[in-house]
């Protein structure tokens, strides 16, 4: 119920001033400033979140001579590396990824994993780690030499490999050197990974899909130095830009897509296929370019020999590619603010009728939302491959792996797990392929940011998408979970890792742009970031401050709460109270006083004790004055007091007497820890609802309790705090005020008696017989 109270013209002066009361320390003051724990701003980045007058990257370019060995799922290759020392500092060694040596038997990443539950365990998994013990997929070096062909002295240091130069090399200055190497290819259907191969028994084909397969030049930035943190599953890869030039060799009758641009479709392509091709530049829709029935047809040839495919890449981080006699091949062109972009699907029969159906459409819809957000699509091409990896990209190619039944037919949860992870891997161009931030370090900085862009992305494709990550109320299970680390932890380290890197910062940015600052200024201020950081290296600073930058808040209060804290949202309504003015004449105000009184419940005591006869009724000359005397009449002393008051006030300070409005006072308590802006629904007796949204600022003096005073003139029936689930409140059972019924459903089962073992044994021997 409401508490009543009168208030005289002092308590509501009081009432009506913010209380400070309680402040607590500084060490718990939610709305300590970042800059504090922020690297201090200089000229290669700033304090707005910009790169800085002297901001500098490094890049390296790639010249690859590789060759699929399909007989033995094998990668050889050949590359020669131009590395470009555009930093102030002379380098007197470069540090290389050597990614396949996690597939050594005496990794890290083998040695720290630890055991999985040994009582109960599914024959996949048995297979997985009996192949772990005896495959070696690590990549054996053959030769590393100067551009001279001298041999360099290098060391390898397990998935890392630095190799000693000559002699300084001094900024400005370049240096070229090249890599023989060779590694066994995983069957990513038994050992895991973000590459590998699916056999398929019942043609004896394989799909491949390649990916981390050459040595890569590890990230040398202003903030870290060399980035050679060892590849150990999770934290993924962090790369410089440069332009590929790449010839694949692959089986003659095999289907080769990359990163890039094909440089020899005359070489590789009949004249059909590439008739088809430029007709898919301009289609409405994708167009097949190898159709179902020629890769069926294709699955049962034999290769005569070998062909190469060239492609060429400008400015990527980095280069994948996907080759199988089974592909399918659509494509349409489309464009994108002027760049005419080729959206292509390459999928086996097994992936029909799903793939033709959704894959390049998804694409192009996936650049079109993006580049909405962000800035237009800058490649030539989008990919969308169908093989063993699930979900994960690359620059202009993606591997994605839902696929419908055998008999064609497909679950509501396939058709829109191929949709959202298509648009979530293309939407890896843009972070991190193109705004190019540290993944080893730090996953929320690409995965958080594209899952919340897939979810716009999945909002508009149709009403009501099933989105799994974006909205708050689907983060309220793990916000509310104990174990949990912040945002804020290196990729490594982090536990219940798809909700803390992808769900959260997700949810934390619609939030943002839903609730703190709105759609026109958050969507102002992310395409800032964007566009500031398009292929260059963000770090988390210049995200959080390009956001305040650019969107004129302030904002340390959320990224503190949501990326440094496991604080969670339980805003609660604790109490509501309901004062009225005290109008100070006798008249009104003990009359009002008496029918409180009356009103009053009668105590269990009080009634029952009201038939026992009463002593004083006995003798009445035991009464007196104080027997009839009631502190409620009306005396001429009350009215002579009242009159006196009145003549002290002016016209103006009479007619502020008769205010005739409410004064509700509603307490609340942040239970959760976590700051946010109170939104509350004000339902009125006379039917009418008021929405009234207070800033998280309201927490700024206590971070605990806060009050809020409404003043109407309207009667409150009921309160409802955040009404639209738009803050991940983890209880909203004490949203309500007053507090609504729970309610549940239950199921009746009959128990079920279990038959002993001599019951089975007879029930087994009647069988027999």
């Amino acid at each position: 119920m409401v508490r009543r109270a009168s208030l005289v013209l002092l308590t509501l002066a009081a009432l009506v001033s913010p209380a400070f009361a309680q402040r607590r320390s500084i060490d718990d003051d939610r709305f300590r400033q970042l800059e504090e724990v922020l690297p201090t701003p200089n000229v290669y980045r700033t304090g707005s979140g910009a790169p800085g007058p002297a901001y500098w990257q490094q890049r390296a370019d790639y010249v690859i001579d590789v060759e699929l060995d399909d007989e033995r799922q094998r990668i050889i290759g050949r590359e020669t590396i131009t590395y470009h020392n555009h930093s102030p500092d002379p380098l007197t060694y470069l540090w290389l990824q050597l990614d396949p040596n996690i597939f050594a038997p005496d990794s890290d990443s083998a040695l720290t994993r630890t055991a999985p539950d040994v009582n109960r365990m599914s024959l996949d998994t048995l297979r997985s780690l009996l192949a772990r013990e005896e495959f070696d997929g690590s990549m054996k070096i053959a030769e590393v030499n100067d551009a001279a062909g001298k041999p360099l002295e290098h060391a390898i240091v397990k998935t890392m490999m630095r190799i000693d130069l000559p002699q300084p090399l001094v900024p400005g200055e370049m240096f070229r050197f090249s890599i023989r190497w060779e590694y066994a290819v995983n069957n990513a259907k038994v050992l895991w990974g973000r590459t590998g191969y699916e056999h398929f028994e019942e043609d004896g084909n394989n799909i491949y899909e390649i990916a981390q397969w050459h040595p890569r030049v590890a990230s040398y930035t202003d903030a870290a130095g060399w980035q050679h943190k060892q590849y150990l599953g999770r934290g993924e890869f962090t790369l410089e830009l440069g332009d590929f030039l790449v010839r694949i060799t692959a089986p003659d009758d095999h289907i080769v897509a990359a990163t890039g641009v094909l440089q020899n479709a005359a070489d590789v392509l009949t004249e059909a296929q590439r008739k088809r091709f430029e007709e898919a530049r301009t289609a409405e829709k994708p167009v097949f370019i190898v159709t179902p029935e020629e890769a069926k047809a294709n699955e049962k040839s034999k290769p005569e020999g070998k062909k190469t495919w060239v492609f060429h890449a400008q400015n990527v981080r980095d280069f994948a590619f996907a080759s199988s006699r089974k592909f399918i091949w659509d494509a349409q062109g489309h464009d994108v603010a002027g760049n005419r972009v080729m959206a292509m699907s390459f999928y086996p029969n097994e992936a029909e009728p799903l793939w033709s159906k959704y894959s390049t459409r998804a694409i192009v819809h996936t650049l079109n939302v993006y580049s909405r957000y962000t800035f237009p699509y800058p490649y030539p091409t989008a990919i969308s491959v169908n093989g063993p990896v699930y979900g994960m990209e690359y620059p202009m190619i993606c591997f994605n792996g839902p696929r419908p039944e055998k008999d064609g037919t497909y679950s509501k949860r396939t058709k829109y797990g191929l949709i959202s992870v298509i648009i979530h891997e293309v939407g890896h161009n843009y972070f991190p392929m193109i705004v190019n931030s540290d993944e080893r370090q730090w996953t929320w900085m690409d995965e958080g940011l594209n899952t919340f862009l897939q979810y716009l992305a999945e909002q508009e494709w149709e009403e009501d998408y099933p989105s799994d990550r974006g909205e708050p109320k689907h983060i309220v299970s793990y916000m509310r979970s104990t174990h949990q680390v912040p945002i804020m932890t290196n990729s490594e380290s982090i536990l219940q890792f798809g909700n803390n890197a992808y769900a959260k910062p997700a949810t934390a940015l619609n939030i943002l742009r839903e609730t703190i600052l709105g759609r026109e200024l958050f969507d102002h201020a992310f395409r800032e970031y964007a566009r500031r950081w398009r292929f260059k290296r963000p770090l988390p600073a210049d995200f959080f401050r390009t956001m305040e930058d650019a969107s004129g808040v302030d904002l340390d209060w959320f990224f503190r709460g949501w990326f440094y804290t496991t604080d969670h949202v339980d805003v609660a309504i604790e109490n509501v109270r309901l004062a009225t003015l005290a109008s100070k004449d006798p008249e009104k105000e003990k009359a009002e006083q008496r029918r409180e009184r009356e009103e009053e419940p009668k105590t269990l005591a009080q009634l029952r004790n009201a038939e026992i006869p009463k002593f004083v009724d006995q003798l009445p000359e035991l009464k007196d004055f104080y027997n009839e005397y009631d502190p409620l009449d009306v005396t001429d002393e009350d009215r002579k007091s009242y009159e006196e008051f009145l003549k002290e006030l002016s016209d103006e300070e009479k007619k502020l007497l008769e205010t005739k409005q409410n004064f509700y006072v509603i307490d609340l308590r942040n239970v959760g820890g976590l700051p946010m802006p109170v939104i509350l629904e004000i339902e009125y007796e006379d039917g009418d609802k008021q929405e009234l949204r207070i800033p998280a600022e309201i927490w700024r003096a206590n971070n605990q309790r806060a009050s809020k005073l409404l003043i109407t003139d309207k009667t409150i029936k009921s309160l409802v705090l955040d009404p639209h689930l738009e803050t991940a409140d983890v209880d909203t059972e004490n949203n309500y005020f007053p507090r609504r019924v729970v309610k549940s459903r239950f199921e009746l089962f009959k128990e079920k008696q279990e038959k002993n073992e001599m019951q089975k044994a007879k029930e087994a021997e009647a069988k027999k017989g």
